[in-house]
């Protein structure tokens, strides 16, 4: 047997799952238990105390008096029948054999003391094992079902609806999705975080409504910060695309009580903001515990609907009825009647059943239309961003709006809290606190470098924000942010008077109003780096004064339209740009930079570049890169560009540059880089290109140099290296004015002795190729800062290179048991110059 205890514990749920409990659940649970009490109760009644008396039917008894049975003796007329209760014969069974006895047989021991009247009534034969037998087999055939089997059925109905009230907790599907909400609504309840961030809302809305009452200007530094937002110092006919210009207080402005989080707390409300954004995608997907729920209400209000239909039309429960069990035979009665005595207690809870089972069905009803009153399915914060700083807090739906509906049944106050961890806002202000808390000045300036043009340079890394202690770096000139998720400059920005470069690599930057003139007015370079085109903030096409602008990911020809270049033209002191991409063609919006624009870089990462005729228009340009754009062959609109002091057409496919004699139409080009290309050959129209300073030809396919080649007199930087060149010519020696020689990693066997006559070279490339020997004429090149010679097939070194003064020992790039074989005096020569020239370092 099972105590009330253990069946009690069907309806239990934990106790933290009581926040899911609206009152109709809570009260329809305590119904259950009252209706468990009462059929346990009737069902312990009737066990011990469930009985029926039964006598002879009246006519019955005349007919049949004193029946002689077989094998017994006649009984005397008057004899009293005396018989022998049994031992576990209930006392209401042994009452009412007693009443019988002594109300149909005369003759007892009292009537010979004390004569009583003659008594009335009908006399029987019937012992006490008839009795007992007749009242057995009334009991089992003339007693209803109904009377028998209630407290069974009303226990049965009860463990039914009790299961059915709390399904949804103990459900697989459901049960784990509901203790994961309820574990993190909890801590999202008691973490410290929430606590600071509504007492925040609280300062916000006490210091809002002392600024209307007093009607005071000078307010808080938040709101005076705004009011310089809108003073007439700021243009407001500029559009701010992206610029934060809302009334939201800036971040940076946060009360001190906001700023005093425990680390170990901030940690925890860190990882309660990602368990909650984890949550909230994994649950919004399914309306499933919704369906469940409303399932299982339904299944009680039909079970209600069952309970009360059956109970009202078949239960009869009656104390007298008549009985006519075949037994005529044994007793020699064929009726009997019969009294039930649990009837009025069974009447009594039947009674208080089906009232309580009315209750539980209206409550049932009630449930159900609360929940098809209104979408469950979607839950607003409206209220919430209504009351507090948070306007973000997004909308829920589905099964995480569901829970929240039932959450605020039990308490609202828990939705308000919870809502804070769905907030952007919110998540940034904890991100930023923790942040100046870690990243103090200090730190910072232990972080600032010297970069190679000697400039204090900041590098932050994957942080989770600009901490605000970077706007107290005065002297700071080169910022760098890379992987930074949010990044905002505040007007402190405006602090920074020294810096003129900034790099945004793949960082997301929002700025404010004041800190967007700053930046307008002061930066030079930027340098932004990006995924899609969507990440370039818009406010970097409204910095006026920008001199160079350097935008490195995805800008295809398919999202052109997409790019905002068409604002460039607000770009009026815009000297570089530099697109690291994928294009397919030439944005037709750049030529609005025409006017000013000198140097164009595109490096295109492989992709062809097929449409060029924009570039017709550029014609200040002095400088173009078309690297990696997979030409075949020098654009022709390029010879438009009248301008053009420099091209670079690195790591394209060319093979052949027979256009090369356009060039001279291009009268200021000094700077034709064409390496990394598979030019095979250089045309003696190359020769025509009179104005070349720098001609860069480095890994190609080159076999050999055409004498047209050393008729540029202007030649000053010449770069043949890693081709298959086998001779370098004699009319190398016409080149007076060449400075730097690179053909190293070719297969030259000799060097002609008119090269040695070029006595400005500087820099002398021979690495790598079939030399055997190195001319004595090598002193004559007096001005050589670097040779380089290693890999080739010398034995020796000529003591002529002591005659270059100012040739050091860093600078000659040899084996170090060829540089032994020279002299002792000229190896000291090289050593004391590089010594010396060190010390006056």
């Amino acid at each position: 047997m099972f105590t009330l205890t253990e069946v009690a514990s069907l309806n239990d749920i934990q106790p933290t799952y009581r926040i899911l409990k609206p009152w109709w659940d809570v009260f329809m649970d305590y119904l259950g238990l009252v209706m468990l009490m009462l059929a346990i109760f009737a069902m312990t009644m009737q066990i011990t105390k469930d009985h029926v008396a039964c006598l002879p039917c009246p006519e019955e008894t005349e007919a049949n008096l004193y029946p002689t049975q077989k094998g017994s003796s006649p009984r005397p007329t008057g004899a009293p029948v005396i018989p022998t209760i049994p031992s576990g014969t209930t006392a209401q069974s042994n009452k009412a054999i007693t009443g019988i006895l002594t109300t149909h047989q005369p003759g007892t021991a009292e009537q010979k003391t004390d004569p009583q009247p003659e008594p009335r009534g009908v006399k029987t034969n019937l012992d006490f094992q008839q009795y007992v037998f007749i009242n057995q087999m009334c009991y089992h055939d003339a007693l209803p079902w109904s009377s028998k089997y209630f407290p069974y059925l009303t226990l049965i109905h009860t463990l039914i609806l009790m299961v059915s009230s709390n399904f949804w907790f103990k459900y697989p599907k459901t049960s784990s999705k509901i203790e994961h909400f309820v574990s993190i609504l909890g801590r999202c309840f008691e973490s410290p975080w929430t606590t600071k961030a509504l007492s925040e809302t609280a300062c916000e809305d006490s210091e809002e409504n002392k600024q209307r009452l007093t009607g005071s200007s000078s307010g808080p530094k938040q709101v005076s910060l705004e009011g310089k937002d809108e003073s007439p110092d700021t243009n407001p006919s500029t559009p701010m695309l992206g610029v934060k210009v809302s009334a939201d207080k800036p971040i940076a402005e946060v009360p001190s009580s906001m700023t005093i989080l425990d680390k170990k707390d901030g940690e925890q409300a860190k990882a309660l903001f990602e368990k909650v954004r984890k949550f909230r995608a994994h649950v919004e997907d399914s309306d499933f515990i919704y369906r469940l729920y409303v399932a299982q209400t339904s299944v009680k209000t039909v079970k209600f609907i069952l309970i009360l239909s059956y109970t009202s039309t078949l239960v009869r429960i009656e104390f007298k009825h008549y009985c006519e069990p075949d037994i005529e035979q044994l007793t020699g009665y064929k009726k009997f009647y019969c009294t039930h005595n649990m009837a009025f207690m069974l009447h009594k809870l039947l009674f208080t059943y089906i009232v309580l089972i009315i209750i539980y069905g209206m409550t049932c009803l009630y449930s159900l239309f609360w929940v098809f009153r209104r979408p469950l399915k979607e839950y607003s914060f409206e209220k919430v961003r209504e009351e507090s700083s948070f306007s973000d807090i997004p909308d829920v739906k589905n099964d995480f709006a569901f829970l929240l509906h039932m959450v605020d049944q039990y308490d609202q106050l828990y939705s308000k809290r919870f809502g804070i961890f769905l907030s952007e806002v919110s998540e940034n202000k904890l991100r930023e606190i923790s942040l100046n808390h870690e990243w103090t000045f200090e730190k910072l300036k232990q972080h600032v470098t010297r970069n190679a043009h000697d400039q204090q340079e900041l590098h932050l890394f994957m942080l989770s924000g600009l901490p605000n202690a970077v706007f107290d770096l005065t002297d700071l000139e080169v910022l760098k942010l890379e992987l930074i998720p949010e990044v905002r400059f505040s007007a402190k920005v405006s602090q920074m008077t020294s810096m003129q470069e900034l790099h945004l690599c793949h960082c997301p930057a929002k700025v404010e109003q004041t800190g967007f003139a700053f930046l307008r007015d002061h930066l030079r370079r930027l340098h932004v780096k990006f995924t899609d085109v969507a990440e370039i903030p818009p406010w970097v096409y409204l910095l006026r004064s920008l001199r160079e602008l350097y935008l490195m990911g995805n800008l295809n020809s398919e999202n052109n339209k997409m790019i905002g270049l068409e604002s460039m033209r607000d770009l009026r002191h815009l000297k570089t740009l530099c697109l690291k991409s994928n294009l397919t063609k030439m944005p037709t919006n750049i030529t609005e930079l025409s006017p000013h624009l000198l140097r164009l870089m595109v490096h295109n990462d492989g992709t062809k570049l097929l449409v060029l005729n924009s570039l017709k228009k550029m014609t200040s340009l002095i400088e173009l890169e078309l690297h990696n754009c997979e030409l075949e062959r020098i654009p022709h609109a390029i010879f438009s560009l009248t301008n053009l002091q420099e091209l670079d057409l690195k790591s394209n496919n060319i093979r052949t540059i027979e256009e090369i004699i356009s060039f001279q139409h291009l009268r200021r080009l000094t700077c034709l880089k064409l390496w990394h290309n598979k030019i095979i050959t250089i045309p003696a129209s190359i020769g025509h290109v009179k104005s070349l300073e720098s001609l860069h030809l480095s890994h190609n396919k080159l076999e050999s140099l055409p004498s047209a080649l050393f008729t540029l007199p202007k030649l000053r930087h010449l770069d043949v290296a890693h081709n298959s060149i086998t001779v370098l010519p004699p009319d190398v020696g016409l080149l007076n004015n060449l400075q730097h020689l690179a053909i190293n990693s070719n297969k030259v066997e000799a060097l002609p002795k008119p090269l040695f006559r070029c006595t400005k070279l500087k820099v002398l490339c021979l690495g790598h190729n079939a030399l055997t020997s190195l001319p004595e004429t090598v002193g004559q090149l007096v001005q050589l800062t670097q040779l380089e010679l290693r890999g080739n097939c010398l034995d020796r070194l000529p003591v002529q290179l002591g005659s270059c003064r100012l040739l050091r020992k860093n600078g000659l790039i040899v084996e170090d048991h060829l540089f032994d074989t020279l002299p002792v005096e000229v190896k000291e020569s090289i050593s004391r110059e590089t010594n010396v020239s060190f010390s006056g370092l």
